[in-house]
């Protein structure tokens, strides 16, 4: 049977307004990413990788070119129809995590699933949670965990609502190196026991060489496939 396309970009471009004039951020993107994939977009500061992941997943819109998910021509949908498509195919690890302060780690896991009207989303994030260790901190505030603690909720809530896609920003950007270990750990065995496409941006080459390939930007552009 043949892999599926999950992602397709033919000639992205971005550009955003400046005092000194339009800003060309991405520049003529083209690339394909197969169902199941782990893939890591790496290169310097400033070359654009965290606006094209920003891209992928529908949280900004793009100037010119195509984004398709799935066959979905994401790029042409206004807001209330990409917001749908990211509910049923997306999900984001933010690297300064965005949990929501007044909920518990269990309630912070519950809600991408509960917004789809799962009747299973307290078991799911119960098995989610110890899935990455943290059974016993169900009823925990954000405040009340560490930066890495955090972290893993943020992966079992990004987790919750089954995504076909995750997206990562620099997923282990602000934790040690025994943080940073055990949370690529949880990410990769998520990815394979769920079947999911990762899609991560990262400056960690450990973590970069770990996925099946590795998409390398500079100054707006993709340079190279490795």
């Amino acid at each position: 049977m043949a892999v599926k396309t999950a992602i397709k970009v033919t000639n992205l471009t971005h550009t955003v307004s400046a005092n000194t004039g339009d800003l060309t951020i991405l520049n003529g993107i083209s690339c394909e990413i197969k169902e199941g994939e782990s893939v890591a977009i790496v290169g310097a500061s400033g070359s654009g990788k965290s606006t094209l992941l920003g891209l992928l997943a529908g949280l900004d819109v793009n100037t010119s070119g195509d984004i398709h998910l799935y066959d979905n021509a994401f790029s042409a949908m206004d807001e209330e129809q990409r917001a749908l498509l990211r509910g049923q195919y997306v999900g984001f690890i933010f690297q300064s995590f965005h949990l929501l302060p007044s909920l518990q780690a269990i309630e912070n896991v519950m809600l991408p699933a509960e917004l789809k009207g799962d009747k299973q989303a307290r078991k799911k994030a119960e098995v989610l949670l110890e899935k990455v260790g943290l059974s016993h901190r169900l009823t925990h505030y954000p405040s009340q965990l560490s930066g890495g603690e955090q972290q893993r909720v943020a992966i079992a809530r990004a987790f919750a609502s089954s995504p076909k896609i995750l997206f990562a920003d620099e997923p282990t950007g602000n934790l040690d190196e025994g943080n940073g270990r055990i949370i690529i750990e949880q990410l990769f065995e998520l990815n394979k026991s769920q079947g999911t496409t990762l899609v991560m941006v990262t400056h960690d080459n450990a973590l970069a060489q770990q996925c099946d390939r590795q998409l390398l930007m500079s100054a707006g552009q993709l340079v190279e496939k490795v």
